[in-house]
């Protein structure tokens, strides 16, 4: 197992710079999460620890040797990619071994690691198939599979689940985080998901524009978010800004709740759209101009042109700087 630094490493293709003196420490078995939007660098910090992309500058450690200058073969990482990337010409066992008959490892131990890893991830009735005899999470699977059996120090995984519908998403969640306790390797995962970094990180490293916003647990980053970014990207619906002088005052909309008591409400407005999930209603209100998004019981709110009052305990109302976007 081991450790990854990241010592003030930048990327730039040509003029145009795209990870900025990124600085990191991974631990031994620690299982971080890369999340953002499209292109704030996080594919591309990824492969430049995968040795897929040179570094501009800085340095790549894994288990204490910089590797900036090695090859991707000789790094002992594997990479899961979001197109399974599986060789179409060979059945699932001849995908799973083939990494290891390149580097000549004995028959005996091939059939040992592929068996151990097909259990693991319950695929061994699908061994003798073919990739276009699979579904979309069967050939995740394999992909997954075919890196468990090199047993590397480091898993690289890229979006892995990007090309799967929603319901097989959660399900391949699930598998990645019984993977997680059956495997203890230390992995870095990338996604533009928010929803699968809360749920699978030990650490969530949140990009923007090529640097980082925040590094901590997914109770961290949710509770107290550094800037106003992580405060409008992590959480679903986001958390509510709104303009108070020099400050955004923030809230989630699961902290807004119905106001009943005979002070002054929190905040108040008209309702414009009403969402029904069944379990909670979405509610979007107009409040002096600014659009606030309530998650409240079902059946409070019908319609949109109802009032609408709201209380907030107060210590969960973040501020933050105006003109810097930081916590205050």
């Amino acid at each position: 197992m081991a450790g990854i630094t990241l010592r003030a490493v930048r990327k730039s293709f040509g003029e145009v710079a795209v990870v900025h003196g990124v600085d990191l420490e991974i631990a031994d078995r620690e299982f971080v999460v890369f999340v953002g939007p499209s292109g704030c660098g996080k594919s591309t910090l990824l492969r430049m620890i995968a040795g897929l992309e040179d570094i501009t500058s800085g340095e790549i450690s894994i288990d204490g040797r910089v590797v900036n200058e090695l090859d991707p073969k000789d790094r002992d990482v594997a990479m899961v990619f979001q197109d399974y990337a599986l060789y179409p010409h060979m059945t699932v066992y001849e995908n799973m071994a083939f990494s290891m008959r390149y580097r000549g490892v004995a028959k005996d131990e091939i059939r040992r690691r592929v068996g151990h890893a097909a259990k693991i991830l319950d695929i061994e009735s699908l061994v003798a198939r073919m990739p276009r005899q699979l579904s979309g999470g069967q050939r995740q699977r394999v992909a997954m599979g075919r890196a468990i059996v090199r047993d590397p120090k480091v898993f690289l995984f890229d979006e892995p689940l990007s090309n799967l519908d929603a319901k097989l998403r959660v399900q391949m969640r699930t598998e990645i985080k019984r993977l997680r306790e059956r495997v203890a390797t230390t992995t870095i995962y990338v996604t533009h998901d928010q929803v699968e970094a809360m749920t699978l990180a030990d650490r969530i490293v949140i990009l923007n524009h090529g640097r980082i916003e925040q590094i901590g647990t997914p109770e961290e980053v949710y509770d107290t978010p550094a800037t106003v970014f992580v405060a409008g990207f992590i959480g679903a619906p986001p958390m509510n800004l709104l303009p108070q002088q020099d400050v955004l005052m923030g809230v989630r909309p699961e902290h807004l709740v119905w106001h009943s008591g005979s002070e002054a409400p929190f905040l108040s407005g008209r309702a414009t759209v009403v969402e029904p999930l069944g379990s909670d209603t979405l509610v979007s209100l107009d409040v002096a101009g600014t659009q606030v998004i309530a998650r409240l019981p079902p059946k409070l709110v019908r319609r949109a042109g109802e009032e609408v009052a709201l209380a907030a305990d107060p210590a969960n109302i973040h501020y933050f700087d105006r003109t810097t976007g930081n916590r205050r």
